[in-house]
């Protein structure tokens, strides 16, 4: 037996990788959870390329099991149902603030676009368009190192912590560079990210993104560790600061305006009223959190200080945060999800990262992190993945998953508590290492037994189904049986 995720999870995704580009391939679409994609792949694979591949593989311990992860890939795609395959893959392409865009995957403002060659080679690799990183007229001088990533055994940036702030070049010369990008990228959609320090500064950055052919510009309201006050998050925190400065622009220019916001607040309720009121035609969602990370890797200069946290860790509150615009019924009374599109960020690294905020109500997703750790190419998966998805499912239009899943979104309060869900031990996936049997003694119900035979026994009286026990399994061996009313109590 072999978990697919976790040994793929294994493989170094080489540069120019020496297993061979169509072993890499398959390898890559199966690290960011496009099987379709892989399992084509290893069906064109015989078994003499596997070996040859597995022979060349360079990894630091022992080489990647591939002929065991084809076998595994081929017999779980075996399973699925086939009844779309014979459909073409559907188009991506979805309106965002009256921008056509071509796919929802852009490039968020930060480290992973700063000049033209970057931004062309990430174009021309699929990405649908760019948030260019923020410029300003400040002087930017950025500090060594800069940062420095949280791991959980062995997995790679679970978290991650970045203190660069905004553009280091010369503003004029990054306008040049958009308006040369526009230029030679016509049918890509180009932003311009501005910080001012005054409403003459905000208003004149503005106009030249206007100038130089930007299809939008968004506003840095959101960075979490700039050198001097009142910028960046300083006015995110402000719904103040963000009604006039957003009202300064909007009134400025006739491309859509983007309020960046920041998460550094208890709700984005009023600071996304703001936005709406000042005639913001779109608000990105979120920018990195502050925190503080105490590794010695994390020391700059010696010292450590707060910074902004971004990763996989972050998804879940930049999905609670892009829900409480998108779903808060308060907000729908001001029309806000009407006259305002949602551009989510926060965590994305696969194409089912990227549906999740999708189907809160985004019109389009941002990805820094995953870039900044695989490289552009991972825009092949985040496209074939979303789009084999759809054809799963028999949807032809992207739109049709937009706010899909706000209705399933309840309180607290509303959830179903008369009823509960056992947990089901498959015996043939158990290989009796007890990890449930820890977890639920010490940290759940005491409702599992653990023999001498080292096979786990759910004490139906016992257990209340929180599912701890499945969470912790190694191997996935633990399911879900139906659910049914709860037992009544002595």
């Amino acid at each position: 037996m072999i978990k697919i995720n976790e040994e793929v999870s294994r493989c170094l995704l080489c540069a120019d990788a020496p297993c061979g580009k169509k072993a890499a391939r398959a390898l890559r679409a199966l690290r960011f959870e496009n099987t379709w994609t892989a399992a084509e792949l290893f069906d064109s694979l015989t078994d003499a390329d596997v070996a040859k591949a597995e022979a060349a593989c360079i990894h630091y311990d022992q080489p990647i099991r591939i002929s065991e992860l084809k076998k595994a890939v081929l017999k779980k795609e075996a399973a699925r149902s086939h009844e779309h395959d014979s459909e073409p893959l559907p188009s991506l392409e979805l309106n965002f603030c009256d921008l056509v865009c071509e796919n929802p995957f852009f490039l968020a403002s930060s480290a992973v676009c700063t000049n033209y060659e970057m931004v062309a080679r990430a174009l021309e690799a699929g990405w649908a368009g760019v948030y260019y990183k923020t410029i300003c007229k400040q002087d930017i001088r950025e500090v060594s190192p800069r940062f420095d990533a949280v791991r959980k055994e062995g997995t790679p940036f679970v978290g991650f912590r970045n203190m660069e702030q905004l553009s280091e070049n010369p503003y004029t010369v990054d306008f040049d560079i958009l308006h040369r990008l526009k230029q030679n990228y016509p049918t890509k959609r180009i932003i311009a990210s501005i910080m001012g320090q005054s409403e003459e500064e905000w208003i004149e950055l503005a106009k030249m993104a206007e100038e130089a052919g930007c299809d939008a510009v968004e506003l840095n309201f959101s960075c979490p560790q700039m050198k001097l006050s009142g910028l960046g998050s300083d006015i995110g925190q402000d719904p103040e600061l963000v009604l006039a400065y957003t009202s300064f622009v909007s009134e400025a220019v006739r491309i859509p305006v983007i309020p960046k916001m920041t998460p550094n607040v208890k709700s984005l309720d009023k600071a996304s009223v703001a936005c709406y009121f000042a005639g913001a035609k779109g608000i990105s969602a979120i920018n990195t959190i502050k925190s503080i990370t105490m590794s010695h890797d994390a020391e700059v200069s010696e010292k450590k200080t707060v910074s902004g946290y971004s990763g996989k860790a972050v998804k879940p509150i930049a999905l609670r945060m892009i829900y409480e615009m998108t779903g808060n019924p308060l907000l729908h009374k001001a029309g806000i999800e009407k006259h305002m599109d949602i551009s989510g960020i926060g965590g994305i690294e696969t194409w089912r990262d990227a549906l999740e905020f999708i189907q809160l109500g985004c019109r389009n997703v941002q990805v820094c992190t995953a870039v900044m750790q695989y490289g552009y190419r991972i825009i092949d998966d985040l496209m074939l993945g979303l789009q084999y998805y759809m054809r799963e499912r028999g949807i032809v239009e992207l739109k049709k998953l937009v706010g899909e899943e706000l209705k399933n979104i309840v309180l607290p309060s509303d959830l179903d508590r008369e009823t509960m869900v056992f947990p089901k031990i498959d015996r043939e996936k158990c290989i009796g290492c007890g990890r449930c049997y820890i977890s639920c003694a010490d940290g759940g119900h005491q409702a599992i037994e653990f023999g001498e035979d080292r096979k786990p026994r759910i004490v139906g009286t016992k257990c209340v189904g929180c599912h701890l026990c499945r969470l912790v399994c190694p191997t996935e061996a633990i399911g879900q049986a139906k659910r049914m009313p709860k037992p009544q109590k002595a």
